[in-house]
């Protein structure tokens, strides 16, 4: 079943799907397994890995310093990969990768790609490669049946909307403001007329990321989107508190 057919299936039992986020190697892999466990046990439907890159550009202070400890621990594309396939073959839900355009690029986009199909990931999100720039990107992901999944953001023009959407696959991220992660956003009357443009441009699933923190904000999306990503709030969690924190957090999201 293709990525989105999946998200669909899921929504139809349940409100409102969860993704969640986390940095591959941060504090540990003995750590990001642990989570893992937590995570899937209490009802998360969607797993993005970030593979730690140098120059994180969409992302706020937490991951950046998350990235950067992972890289000067030690952490590998190789070890990534490896830990993804020891996740793909343990939890059945759909695992996604996050990271930037130079990873992919010094590994060998196919040789990536490849490997990312063959360890069981469904789908990428590479936020600083456009698709005027990722032809071999887009082909070799839909020639392997994974979701080169887009991302629309507030500034998005309609007709930017529609470029994005037609070549994407899996679902849209939609950033719920302007920045990077981890700030609070508020969810007004501006927000409710941005995400009905996103209904509008596209018949893909919605996905809505960048400040979503606690229960209250995933009941604010329920009915608007269909998944609320949770990023920084749990890479924080954790650092505060440890991997046995996850669990019950997840399951007080909805």
């Amino acid at each position: 079943m293709q990525l989105a057919e999946q998200i669909r299936a899921a929504r139809s039992k349940k409100d409102i799907l969860l993704m969640t986020h986390l940095v591959l190697g941060y504090p540990s892999f003995g750590v990001n397994r642990e989570v893992i466990r937590q995570m899937v046990e209490n009802g998360v439907d969607i797993i993005e890995l970030q593979i730690p890159f140098s120059e994180p550009m969409a992302d706020g202070p937490m991951i950046i310093k998350a990235n950067q400890e992972a890289i000067a621990g030690g952490t590998t594309v190789a070890d990534c990969l490896a830990f993804a396939a020891e996740m793909t073959a343990q939890h059945d839900i759909p695992f996604l990768f996050m990271t930037y355009y130079n990873i992919l690029f010094k590994y060998g986009v196919e040789n990536f790609l490849c490997k990312a199909k063959e360890i069981g990931i469904r789908g990428c999100i590479i936020p600083d490669l456009p698709p005027e720039e990722g032809e071999e990107y887009l082909r070799l992901a839909n020639k392997l049946g994974l979701a080169p999944i887009q991302i629309f953001a507030p500034t998005s023009t309609e007709e930017r909307m529609r470029t994005l959407a037609g070549h994407g696959d899996g679902f849209i991220y939609c950033v719920a403001r302007r920045g990077v992660t981890g700030s609070k956003t508020e969810f007004d009357a501006s927000f409710d007329a941005y995400l009905a443009r996103c209904r509008k441009a596209t018949d893909l699933p919605l996905a809505v990321g960048f400040g979503i923190s606690n229960r209250e904000d995933v009941r604010i999306l329920t009915g608007k989107a269909d998944l609320a990503v949770i990023g920084t709030a749990t890479i924080r969690l954790v650092e505060e508190k440890g991997a046995k924190a996850v669990g019950s957090f997840i399951a007080g999201l909805r």
